[in-house]
């Protein structure tokens, strides 16, 4: 059992597990392990790393800025497999590689899965590969014990939403609108995901569900995932970097705002 079925398995009654979403080597890549620990140290359950990319097609601005950035700064997948040997050494929280499949390829499929299980990764989401698109792909999450975590979205029909659901394991990420990653008003997004949740409740039955794409609040979270495991939050997180940081005490505000995310209190102890 993986680390990140372990944590659905073992959370506590009616509790939502939180996902963040950060861009390896953003804003700086001296800082990223200091951050993740950080972040889990705040509330995170769940740390999904993005493999920055040039062209990002389902990302909007915030993530894309962080995609330069850590690109301009050297970032590359042998550089995020080092972070992730270095995380393991303090913490077994959860880490999903999110990226793009052209850098997975030109680094070659066998490798990069075989890699990211030597450094410690426990899932990925590729969010351009859908399931049967490239079947050594789950034959390669199979063989190094690696959690495949696919896409549901409003416009995914039942049987697509089926079939993902017996293609995923970990947890199945169901986008709340259609369209390109970004913060959103959370009336927009409450309403979306009102519309289609209960379908992905009959469809999706063999694995969690959290829900991502427009989370920026403690109450956007509380109301988007009442009715599934939890929430994944990136664009609102990498804003708020983008604000403090360079000052000195930029890593432990990131906290505090990742603690305000997961309780709504500033100062709310984290278990």
């Amino acid at each position: 059992m993986s680390r990140i079925q372990k944590l659905f398995r073992n959370r506590e009654d009616n509790s939502k597990i939180m996902s963040l979403f950060i861009t390896a080597g953003y804003p700086d890549p001296q800082n990223t392990v200091t951050l993740i620990h950080e972040l889990e140290a705040s509330g995170a359950d769940i740390i999904e790393l993005g493999m920055p990319f040039s062209d990002p097609l389902a990302d909007g601005p915030t993530i894309q800025h962080a995609s330069k950035i850590a690109l301009d700064k050297g970032i590359h997948l042998d550089t995020i497999f080092n972070m992730v040997r270095e995380v393991r050494t303090r913490s077994d929280i959860p880490i999903i590689l999110m990226g793009y499949i052209n850098p997975v390829l030109r680094y070659g499929l066998e490798p990069f899965f075989r890699k990211a299980a030597e450094s410690g990764v426990d899932g990925v989401i590729i969010p351009d590969v859908p399931p049967g698109e490239f079947p050594n792909i789950d034959r390669l999450c199979e063989t190094y014990s690696i959690d495949p975590v696919y896409l549901v979205a409003p416009n995914t029909t039942d049987e697509r939403m089926k079939l993902i659901d017996r293609a995923s394991r970990g947890f199945v990420y169901c986008v709340s609108v259609t369209g390109v990653t970004g913060a959103r008003d959370g009336a927009e997004v409450s309403n979306s995901v009102k519309q289609f949740i209960s379908r992905v409740r009959k469809n999706v039955t063999r694995n969690p569900v959290l829900v991502g794409f427009g989370i920026r609040s403690h109450d956007d979270a509380e109301k988007i995932s009442e009715e599934v495991d939890g929430y994944i939050v990136g664009s609102a997180l990498i804003d708020f970097i983008r604000e403090a940081y360079p000052s000195e005490d930029w890593i432990s505000r990131t906290g505090d705002f990742v603690r305000q995310l997961k309780t709504g209190k500033l100062n709310q102890k984290i278990k």
